[in-house]
């Protein structure tokens, strides 16, 4: 019976793996991870109050979703199409006591209904942000803020940009331009 019970709880430690990476990859690259520090700094950027809500667009691990909930008081929605992580995210929320504050959604970031977001965070390619845009700014509310790790959604000027860790804001509606439109007016 207990070789049983190991071969069982085995199969499902690789299932779960397997769909850890596998699902996600059918649909975008696999979740990377941020450091902890650049999603505070991220959050600071967009001024993240008390009581808004931020989507997080990939919310992987939930660490965005801990963050906001736990440090910056807001409510936190995670979009995730991984269904591991959706649980993992859960159940992080559950230990953390933040799961009044944080919700999960198993969908895909390219068609969900964010408009209730206050403030989205996105970290994806270049490629995913140009793909993203048209959804976005048909979603976004007016004076909601757009936080994209990494790569810049390349036909919007965003309004600030900390140049270290490569993260952009965007004011919502975007303001048509790109980062190099936003360099040149710093350089001024």
């Amino acid at each position: 019976m207990l070789i049983l019970t190991s071969i069982f709880i085995l199969s499902v430690i690789a299932l779960l793996s397997a769909l850890w990476m596998l699902v996600p990859a059918f649909f975008g690259p696999p979740s990377v991870p941020t450091r902890m520090n650049r999603i505070r700094k991220a959050l600071a950027l967009a001024n993240l109050q008390p009581g808004e809500t931020l989507y997080d667009l990939g919310a992987g691990d939930g660490r965005v979703l801990l963050i906001a909930a736990g440090e910056f008081n807001a409510n936190a929605v995670g979009v995730e199409i991984g269904p591991v992580q959706c649980m993992l995210i859960y159940l992080r929320a559950l230990a953390s006591g933040l799961n009044k504050m944080i919700r999960v959604r198993w969908g895909n970031y390219f068609t969900a209904d964010i408009k209730e977001a206050d403030v989205a965070f996105v970290y994806a390619t270049s490629k995913e942000t140009a793909r993203l845009a048209a959804h976005l700014q048909g979603q976004m509310k007016p004076g909601s803020r757009l936080i994209s790790i990494s790569a810049d959604f390349p036909e919007w000027e965003p309004s600030a940009v900390d140049e270290l860790d490569l993260i952009f804001l965007y004011a919502m509606p975007p303001v048509q331009g790109s980062l190099m439109t936003y360099l040149a007016k710093k350089a001024g």
